[in-house]
């Protein structure tokens, strides 16, 4: 470390250890919350402070601000009447949001292979995280020129045909919401403006699918198509993805029906229901089209 003139090394010294510390803090305060966590889940009927600090081994007032924190983002509930701390709706939240993708990827797979095999193209299944897109999982294209992505990558949903196909079908002050925080432009097709934005998105929900033309990246062109929950609430896409010089605008009537159609399989094989407007549009443009 190189230090100012002037400057000793225990002054250099003085000023790192408080940060130390606070990182250490930071360090222990999490891994006791978890242990908390991680305690209350273990009964159903909750436990009393006094219950928490005994089988913790931290004392009663640290597992009080511990509780008292972790209240305040949901992730525990206090039972007044009968002086109990549970586990809260956020840890089901957290916890159903990993078994969800988990599961809906393994469902997936063969449908994604299936639709590879009949695109010739790269698939993807992302699913909505917060203002982001993450990329679940992807089955490659077996040409030379392929679409290739990791997941854990995440993107804005308002550049991606994943996040657009997706941001259709959320309640509108969501996307107002979107786009009060600016809208990122990541290549000069990017859309960047609030009314652009709403215009793609009437016209997605009467389509039923989304284009990325190189709105993310120059050169590659990507179809998508919502999958929906339970609740006929949108929680993932399907994309097709490749070059622009195969993943043509010719191509785009049949790729976004087959896009269409496997999205559809999805919902169906993770227990979703389509909005009855995706069925109507399923109905017209579909009769004629399968995913094997």
């Amino acid at each position: 470390m190189a230090l100012l003139p002037g400057k000793s090394r225990n002054d250099a010294s003085r000023k790192v250890e408080p940060i130390l510390r606070e990182d250490k803090s930071s360090v222990q305060a999490l891994s006791r919350a978890l242990t908390v966590l991680e305690i209350l889940s273990e009964d159903d009927d909750g436990y009393r402070l006094v219950d928490l600090a005994e089988r913790s081994g931290l004392p009663a007032p640290t597992i009080h601000r511990l509780l008292t924190t972790l209240q305040q983002r949901r992730f525990v509930v206090f039972e007044s009447e009968k002086n109990l701390w549970r586990i809260g709706p956020q840890c089901f939240a957290v916890g159903s949001a990993f078994m969800q993708r988990r599961d809906m990827v393994a469902i997936a797979t063969p449908m994604l292979r299936r639709l590879r095999d009949i695109v010739g193209e790269t698939v993807n299944v992302g699913g909505l995280d917060q203002d982001e897109i993450l990329l679940l999982h992807q089955i490659e294209s077996k040409q030379t020129m392929r679409a290739i992505c990791r997941p854990g990558q995440r993107s804005p949903l308002a550049n991606t045909a994943m996040g657009k196909s997706i941001l259709a079908w959320l309640p509108p002050e969501r996307v107002t919401q979107l786009v009060q925080q600016g809208l990122p432009r990541l290549t000069p097709q990017s859309i960047n403006r609030g009314t652009a934005l709403h215009s793609a998105l009437r016209e997605i929900r009467q389509t039923g699918y989304a284009v990325d033309n190189e709105e993310v990246a120059i050169g590659l062109r990507c179809i998508a198509a919502p999958v929906f929950n339970e609740f006929s609430l949108p929680i993932a896409a399907i994309s097709v993805v490749g070059p622009t010089l195969r993943v043509t605008l010719e191509r785009l009537d049949g790729l976004s029906k087959s896009v269409m159609v496997a999205a559809a399989e999805v919902t169906a094989a993770i227990g979703g229901r389509l909005p009855a407007e995706v069925k109507a549009i399923i109905s017209a443009r579909m009769s004629t089209v399968t995913c094997g």
